[in-house]
């Protein structure tokens, strides 16, 4: 079987150079296309080079038109703006669009999901196995404790991530909603306490958001009961376990029908 080709966009950032890296490294896969942004100065530029494996002679471009229509899957950790832009393209290419990027507004997803009558989108807040398997956990759990136990998410990563919570949060706390049969509403989320903010009010999933360093990410989910508390937890070592999620779900992708699916359908992680 030839190896399917995958785009990634986005592709001098940190996450971009990882997938460029981690392609190089995978079976069954190989890169076509690197795409920046209009005016980056990466642009022309070899990617392995820039990603630190060598040439590969896929170059650094801003015109994805001709390699979208080549492409079977591209891989997107980029911003929402710019994810809405590929989200069009991967529909009209009718190729699978994995989609990492963070920070998304309730406008942005109704557009995905409008995509995804054309194409196969794979969306998480976290492209790893041990974030996914720890949202499954959150699930069961949040399912099996009453209100009695108050539900806390607190996360952690570098000075230069700029959206809060993290997708990874959300994702947490979504998972957790689910296991309440709630929404993940202004309701039932607690983003932000300061001043006299009175008692917690019951059943609601708090969020607390530190920065620093260069913290990969550190996610911890704790259900504080009476006299009691269980902690999840998952610390990302490094950027390549969300690399090697995001190729898994492209290989996944293909031959699926069109919707929207998450990394809890790539790794059948819904019966848990």
């Amino acid at each position: 079987m030839s190896d399917r080709r995958i785009i990634v966009v986005g592709a001098a950032g940190r996450m971009g150079r990882m997938l460029i890296e981690t392609i190089k490294g995978t079976d069954g896969v190989t890169l076509v296309g690197a795409i920046e942004r209009e005016g980056s100065p990466f642009l022309g530029q070899d990617s392995g080079l820039l990603a630190g494996i060598g040439e590969n002679g896929v170059l650094m471009t801003d015109d994805p038109l001709p390699i979208f229509v080549k492409a079977e899957a591209v891989i997107d950790f980029t911003s929402p703006e710019s994810t809405m832009h590929y989200a069009t393209l991967a529909a009209q290419s009718r190729i699978v669009h994995v989609v990492g990027t963070t920070g998304m507004g309730a406008d942005d997803l109704k557009k995905l999901d409008a995509a995804a009558r054309h194409a196969v989108i794979v969306r998480s807040g976290n492209m790893s196995l041990g974030v996914n398997l720890l949202a499954a956990l959150v699930k069961r759990v949040a399912k099996t404790l009453g209100e009695d136990f108050d539900i806390e998410i607190v996360e952690m990563h570098h000075r230069m991530k700029v959206d809060a919570p993290s997708g990874t949060a959300l994702l947490l706390g979504e998972a957790a909603a689910d296991g309440r049969n709630i929404s993940l509403d202004d309701e039932h989320s607690v983003r932000v306490r300061d001043g006299h903010t009175g008692i917690r009010k019951p059943g609601t999933i708090g969020f607390a958001s530190l920065r620093g360093g260069t913290v990969v990410g550190d996610h911890s989910v704790t259900f504080a009961g009476p006299s009691e508390r269980l902690v999840l937890s998952h610390i990302a070592e490094n950027r390549e376990i969300f690399a090697r999620g995001a190729i898994r779900a492209a290989l996944w992708g293909h031959g699926q029908k069109p919707g929207l699916y998450s990394m809890m359908d790539v790794l059948n992680l819904g019966d848990i």
